[in-house]
């Protein structure tokens, strides 16, 4: 993401809590800031794409964070995935400093994120976007304003929900294919050519098959981003069987030494508890 704001043409500092991860971007022509407060002197977009709410909070507002160093007038784009009800006290927080704040968590993998054809969801006030929204044209194609302070975490958990009840059914249609020796290669060939036609079933069990669990999303994100959703979920009052069941899956998923493989290998798992051998499935 923050090639694409260097490749198109944003003057851009950087600052990674590990330096060496910076390399690259520095490579593409950016410069690298030695400390938070050094990397937002005189920004007046500042992104932010960090694990988890906690970051967010220490990145922002820790002992050594950015907040006393930004400049009224700055936005702050947060395209991390965190609480929602995080995000709108962060955003209050920097609202007294006269700084704008968006939360812009975005959907589309790492694919998406090296192409620049990212989802980005907005949460937070127009006059901030209108300043940002150059910026996350640099790495999203997609740019849906969703609401104030807070509705684009919102929108990030609907769609962890959508795409891991999404993958657990698409991992247990391999499964049953191959239990019944049938090749799960053709089986998904025809189904992305009919209404079950979905990015997990081009992208995510494509690795499956080809067992390719290099993490491109890792399963230690996913099951964070789920606990999220299921905080949401339940402080809303949201009758929703299928995402704790979906939750169950992938903390069993996470407690069976996968957490840092891609999430896909949830469909490695469904047929380990299925007794699926790759013998299993009919041979072209």
């Amino acid at each position: 993401m923050a090639t694409n704001l260097v490749r198109k043409g944003f003057d851009t500092t950087v600052y990674n809590r590990t330096a060496a991860k910076a390399e690259p971007v520095v490579a593409a022509g950016a410069r690298l800031a030695s400390s938070l407060r050094e990397a937002v002197e005189d920004a007046s977009v500042v992104f932010l794409c960090l694990p988890a709410t906690g970051d967010v909070e220490a990145a922002l507002f820790g002992p050594t964070g950015m907040a006393s160093g930004l400049a009224a007038g700055t936005v702050v784009v947060d395209t991390s995935t965190i609480d929602p009800v995080a995000s709108r006290g962060f955003a209050e927080r920097l609202a007294a400093q006269d700084v704008m704040m968006l939360d812009a968590p975005v959907s589309g993998g790492q694919k998406g994120a090296v192409d620049g054809t990212l989802t980005c969801m907005v949460g937070g006030p127009d006059e901030a976007l209108a300043i940002a929204r150059p910026f996350l044209a640099a790495i999203a194609t997609t740019i849906v304003h969703i609401g104030g302070h807070g509705a684009g975490q919102v929108a990030k958990a609907c769609n962890q929900l959508c795409v891991s009840a999404n993958l657990a059914g698409a991992s247990e249609a391999m499964a049953l294919a191959m239990k019944m020796g049938v090749d799960p290669s053709r089986v998904r060939e025809a189904l992305l050519g009919g209404a079950a036609r979905s990015v997990v079933l081009e992208r995510h069990v494509q690795k499956l098959l080809d067992r390719d669990f290099r993490p491109g999303f890792r399963t230690a994100l996913i099951a964070k981003d789920l606990s999220i959703a299921a905080k949401a979920l339940n402080d809303a009052g949201v009758f929703a069987p299928v995402s704790a069941a979906v939750m169950q899956v992938i903390k069993a998923l996470a407690a069976s030494g996968r957490q840092d493989d891609d999430w896909s290998s949830v469909g490695a798992l469904v047929q380990q508890l299925s007794g699926v051998q790759e013998s299993d499935a009919a041979q072209p």
